[in-house]
């Protein structure tokens, strides 16, 4: 088992990519703290997980609130002992607006879920990385993180502010033993699109040429495997990069 006594952190683990890392961790070895706002659904997935003879806790967590970034950060270590793996992978779209549309309130909402998430989460980790002199930090961004055609101005720049602190925490804490890394999903079928509402509708017309040449649609496993490799030994050398997983979506531009 490639994480074999590990224990890990997952947000946004009640449905999605989310809970496809969280079962493919607990496979795997690790013991699992299955964060998500939707309490229900956290705890069918660490059900889930259990009854198939792994190990996993459901908690509730509103990744925009820092006490509950707090509270979740210390349950993994009061419950398990410590902590070796964070996946920051909660996240909400916006609904396509471009700049000249969007409002104060979406914007900061956002990068409360987006961004100031795996900045709360990641500070909270830290020390008990550092005095263990290791740790892995997985951030799931997006291919929206590294263009500017595949979501509105506030997803877009708040995935572009993700890989910028992906790299920036990679380089800083190198020589701690801390490897932080992120993986930008191309279009996935996950529930995240379920809460699209007052859709822009200049803005998805725009969107709609890369969409056209998106070659496939991908699935929350396949994601999964990507962060499996991530969180493992398999990658100790890989620190501070983003891995694209988009079927070559952003090769076409």
């Amino acid at each position: 088992m490639k994480l074999q006594d590990k224990v890990a952190v997952v947000t946004g683990a009640a449905s999605g990519m989310g809970a496809a890392i969280a079962k493919l961790y607990a496979k795997e070895g690790a013991k699992v703290i299955v964060a998500d706002l939707n309490e229900v659904g956290a705890q069918a997935i660490a059900t889930e997980i259990t009854e198939t003879g792994g190990t996993a806790k459901a908690l509730k967590v509103n990744v925009a609130e820092q006490a509950d970034i707090e509270t979740m950060i210390d349950t993994a270590a009061a419950e398990f002992g410590t902590l070796d793996i964070l996946v920051n992978n909660a996240g909400i779209m916006d609904s396509f607006e471009p700049i000249g549309d969007i409002t104060d309130e979406k914007w900061d909402l956002l990068f409360d879920v987006n961004t100031k998430s795996v900045l709360r989460s990641t500070r909270k980790a830290l020390p008990l990385f550092l005095e263990k002199g290791n740790g892995v930090i997985i951030n799931i961004a997006s291919s929206g993180g590294l263009n500017g055609a595949h979501a509105g101005a506030a997803y877009t720049a708040s995935k572009h502010a993700v890989v910028g602190m992906t790299k920036n925490t990679g380089y800083m804490y190198a020589e701690k033993g801390i490897r932080c890394n992120a993986i930008a999903p191309g279009g996935v079928q996950t529930n995240i699109g379920a809460a699209l509402k007052n859709i822009n509708q200049f803005g998805a017309s725009r969107l709609q040429k890369p969409q056209s040449v998106m070659p496939r649609v991908g699935q929350a496993d396949e994601i999964a495997k990507v962060a499996l490799f991530l969180a493992s030994d398999d990658a100790s050398f890989v620190n501070g990069t983003v891995v694209t997983a988009d079927a070559g979506w952003t090769s076409a531009f």
